[in-house]
């Protein structure tokens, strides 16, 4: 079982802007007015193409939706949280912190993915939506697919209970923690505070005031021969912890991440990534500030067989 991909599906946005729905619970969420609805759409969709290409170009294949212009889905070029894909032919549905992020899931997505993949089976969690169970995807939850363990930082977009049902279904065991910013509010999604590739463990451990949770969280990674990388919560901040490992189609490793991130990691780290991977980064300013998410939370993973 692989834990990092070479193919990855990305939706093109149609009306991209700020989700007030989600900025409650999403603190890198900014509502700057100074810029019109009509340039921020025009600004996130230059990005979203600028970093199709930059992945075309370094042989990473990207399968490319048009998102729907009805009904409106402020967030939807953020697929990962919504679905998953699996090597043993699963594509799993998420239950959705926000109702106006529930139309993100888009039957006709489900539908490409069953025409040129072999799809085994789909799961969802949806249903959970009626208890107030949330679990965005792999937003809310980092996958160790090789050692099958799933970590998770608890938040409202991340339900304890739906957690160990979805690590049970799958045969993963859970490593549970809270990681909580400067003010003491817990981070939205695990995703901007953590990313495991191959043999390397991106983490803001500060974040874990906890201190067995903290070491419990060390020790596993150490004992999957995981290399930790610490951040802090200022590049959190900067989306430092929102990145992913993604294989080009010749097998070179790279790690994929913003601008915004890549500048704000300091050259000895920069190093430690590139003794595993090489790295790739394009500027999502836009996209980061109105949307709240950056490179990580653009590219849904395919580990799926394709259809000869």
């Amino acid at each position: 079982m692989k834990q990092c991909t070479d193919s990855i599906l990305m939706v093109r946005p149609a009306n991209f802007g700020f989700n007030i729905e989600t900025a409650e619970s999403n603190a890198f969420q900014i509502n700057i007015s100074i810029h019109n609805v009509i340039e921020i759409k025009a600004a996130a969709i230059e990005e979203f193409d600028n970093m199709v290409k930059l992945l075309a170009f370094n042989n990473i294949e990207v399968i490319v939706v048009e998102d729907s212009n009805n009904p409106v889905k402020t967030d939807a070029v953020f697929p990962n949280n919504w679905f998953s894909t699996h090597s043993d032919g699963s594509v799993i549905t998420y239950p959705m912190y926000s109702p106006n992020r529930r139309l993100e899931r888009r039957d006709e997505i489900l539908m490409l993915l069953d025409d040129q993949f072999e799809v085994e089976k789909r799961v969802s969690y949806a249903r959970y939506e009626e208890e107030d169970m949330i679990l965005e995807g792999t937003g809310s939850m980092i996958i160790d697919r090789p050692n099958k363990l799933v970590y998770a930082c608890i938040s409202g977009r991340t339900d304890l209970e739906l957690l160990q049902i979805f690590a049970e279904d799958r045969g993963y065991e859970v490593v549970a923690y809270t990681a909580v910013d400067a003010a003491g509010v817990p981070y939205y999604h695990t995703n901007v505070v953590m990313a495991i590739g191959d043999n390397i463990a991106v983490i803001c451990l500060e974040s874990i005031e906890n201190v067995d949770e903290r070491s419990d969280l060390e020790r596993r990674l150490s004992d999957s021969g995981k290399e930790i990388l610490e951040i802090s919560r200022d590049q959190v901040s900067h989306f430092c912890g929102n990145m992913l490992q993604v294989n080009s189609t010749d097998g070179t490793k790279n790690m994929v991440m913003s601008s915004e991130a890549y500048e704000n990691l300091t050259p000895c780290q920069r190093n430690q990534i590139e003794k595993y991977c090489r790295l790739i980064y394009s500027p999502l300013a836009t996209i980061e500030k109105y949307g709240g998410g950056s490179a990580r939370c653009m590219m849904a993973e395919i580990f799926l067989e394709k259809k000869l």
